[in-house]
């Protein structure tokens, strides 16, 4: 079951249903009724598929298979109500999903995790390294190349078992590079600190000052610091990565922008930023380190999305008066 079928769920349900696997995604609104009219279309640099299978906006009436797998692929600011809808879902045999199926979380952020298992007992952090986009109803595009993004999986709070290792096994098959880590958290540490950056894209387009980006990044390592947070470093990640995933164009088009840069291209009403920069900010706060851009960033995207301000159309003296 993969909830919330947008950029990176809709890429993941596609390629594993593509495999063979038993898919059903869950989406809502204009998106889902494209799904159920005509598909949902996958354009990827080495063409375009349409896959056509179950899609639901919740839980199904009959109880979940007792061997299914829930993936929440929504936004941070989306977790709690999509936990919410889940949890007491009934499973084949008895009891809740809750209760008895795994939970993978193949989102951005580390809250999630800490959210989802004052709910649910089996769950599984995926950290996503994934570029894709989903601008328009029914349609994903996903430009990774050779493989479409890497996922690595394991078990919160730490550690990884053979569930992991299954999940790992169906998004190999499925084309996605999947390393099982007994540490998942930390490479998710480290992919927050890449996506300190998504306000200021998503802000500002592709137009960012250096100084800002490196900036953000700076409070993030330190708060993290003070905090005792391990997380991975650029040099690893690059490692782990090689040519792995690169970015390609598809029909001749690049990657417009990253995850929140969508949320407001698409007037979605909300993004991601309270638990992507906000993370930075509630631990600076909790350990007395100054994270003024970060805040900043925060109240420049609420302000994006409340005032409709579109991608890339901040003005950059209005941030610079943020910051102070």
């Amino acid at each position: 079951m993969i909830i919330g079928a947008g950029a990176v769920g809709g890429t993941i349900g596609v390629r594993l249903g593509e495999a063979g696997r038993d898919v059903t995604l869950v989406a809502r609104g204009a998106h889902l009724e494209a799904i159920r009219d005509r598909g949902l279309t996958l354009r990827s640099p080495d063409g375009t598929v349409t896959w056509r299978g179950p899609a639901t906006d919740g839980p199904p009436a009959e109880p979940l298979p007792a061997d299914a797998v829930l993936m929440l692929t929504v936004k941070s600011q989306d977790t709690d109500a999509a936990l919410a809808t889940w949890v007491d879902a009934p499973v084949e045999g008895g009891g809740t999903a809750g209760e008895r199926l795994p939970l993978a979380l193949a989102q951005n952020g580390v809250a999630n995790e800490r959210a989802a298992l004052r709910l649910f007992a089996r769950v599984h952090p995926v950290c996503v390294w994934l570029p894709a986009t989903h601008l328009e109803p029914g349609v994903v595009v996903a430009n990774g190349y050779p493989h479409p993004g890497m996922l690595h999986l394991g078990r919160y709070p730490s550690g990884s078992d053979d569930t992991s290792r299954a999940v790992a096994a169906d998004l190999t098959a499925a084309g996605f590079v999947a390393p099982v880590r007994d540490d998942v958290m930390r490479w998710k540490y480290g992919k927050l600190l890449g996506n300190l950056g998504n306000g200021l894209q998503a802000l500002f387009g592709r137009d960012v000052p250096e100084g800002l980006t490196e900036r953000v990044r700076a409070e993030g390592v330190a708060a993290l610091a003070a905090a005792g947070i391990a997380h991975t470093s650029p040099e690893e990640e690059a490692a782990e990565r090689g040519d792995q995933v690169r970015h390609r164009p598809v029909d001749g088009e690049e990657r417009a922008g990253g995850s929140t840069w969508q949320s407001l291209a698409r007037g979605a009403g909300s993004a991601e930023t309270d638990h992507l920069n906000g993370e930075i900010v509630l631990l600076g706060r909790l350990y007395g380190v100054p994270t003024p851009a970060n805040a900043a960033v925060q109240l420049a995207v609420r302000r994006a999305v409340r005032e409709r301000i579109p991608a890339g159309g901040f003005p950059l003296a209005g941030l610079e008066r943020l910051i102070g």
